[in-house]
């Protein structure tokens, strides 16, 4: 007899706008088939990888909503995969998988993911919570300091009584 992968999670009410688009990366085949048989089965459309290489190739010729990617992959990890997205500017949400959230110290600060996620009995009620959150908000946007050309790294710090240009209040 084999096992057979039934969610019991209940299937959305299909909506006539365009499915978010999701790309899922993971190493392990049947967690990845796993996972995209649930979101699909959900009214997701989902493109996958094995592999982080990969996933940043498909990720620069399509657009996608959210990336769901695990943390430790082969070559290069799904923290790299992050930065490479996040220095994009992409407006696409990111959700990162792990077993070793604790144990590896991971979070959303240091890991530039919105959302964290433990590999658990739980996981699948949890992907798909995130995921729909995630669906539901605007896209992000780019960091205060990114918007106002801080970018750099550099800030000006404000002397109290001088103007940005070493003038003093009272000159001009």
């Amino acid at each position: 007899m084999t096992g057979l992968l039934i969610s019991t999670v209940p299937i959305m009410k299909s909506d006539r706008v365009s499915p978010v688009t999701i790309l899922l990366v993971d190493d392990n085949p049947n967690g990845l088939t796993a996972r995209r048989m649930i979101l699909e089965e959900q009214g997701f459309s989902v493109t996958t990888s094995a592999n982080a290489e990969d996933a940043w190739a498909i990720f620069q010729r399509s657009r996608f909503d959210i990336v769901v990617t695990d943390y430790r992959l082969p070559g290069m990890n799904g923290g790299d995969l992050i930065r490479l997205i996040r220095k994009e500017d992409s407006p696409a949400r990111i959700i990162l998988l792990s077993g070793f959230i604790g144990a590896l110290g991971l979070n959303e600060e240091n890991t530039g993911a919105d959302e964290l996620i433990l590999k658990s009995n739980k996981e699948v009620q949890e992907l798909l919570r995130v995921v729909r959150k995630l669906a539901h908000q605007a896209p992000r946007r780019k960091p205060a300091s990114a918007a106002n050309g801080l970018a750099s790294g550099k800030t000006r710090t404000a002397v109290p009584g001088r103007l940005a240009k070493g003038k003093s209040a009272g000159s001009r």
